[in-house]
């Protein structure tokens, strides 16, 4: 059980890595090879998508220190899952929400705008999630 632990926990840690390479390396793309290419309207999208790109990596790292944090601590198994659970959905939302936003910016279709809200949604239940496990973390286990 804890062999399987530990690869779906490096599974999720080199994901959120990746997230963050990925994330410098579009933001250079757009900033270097994007902005004399298409529109002010179309960088602003694509920069917002960067932007969260960000933001939503960082917080997966976080998240993922403290669920790490919970496993040492012996925490309550429902805080890890909460934990692990709210890197996932920043993940997908990442990929959702971020992707079809760069995804828009290039090539200026716009009905991939219509993808973007279930990346949002996928944030949203991130934060929910992450609200979770903080709580059962946090609150005295009753004896």
């Amino acid at each position: 059980m804890k062999l399987v632990k530990k690869q779906s926990n490096l599974v999720l840690i080199l994901l959120i890595c990746f997230s963050g390479f990925l994330a410098v390396a579009i933001g250079a793309f757009g900033a270097h090879g994007l902005k004399k290419i298409i529109s002010p309207e179309l960088m602003v999208t694509f920069e917002t998508g960067n932007r969260y790109h960000f933001y939503h990596t960082i917080v997966a790292i976080l998240t993922f220190m403290i669920m790490l944090m919970a496993e040492m601590n012996e925490a309550s198994t429902k805080s890890q899952k909460y934990f692990k659970i709210s890197a996932w959905l920043f993940l997908a939302g990442i990929f959702v929400f971020s992707f079809s936003l760069y995804t828009l910016a290039i090539t200026g279709i716009k009905i991939l705008g219509a993808i973007t809200p279930f990346g949002g949604v996928s944030f949203l239940l991130g934060w929910i999630f992450l609200s979770l496990g903080m709580y059962y973390f946090l609150v005295p286990k009753k004896y």
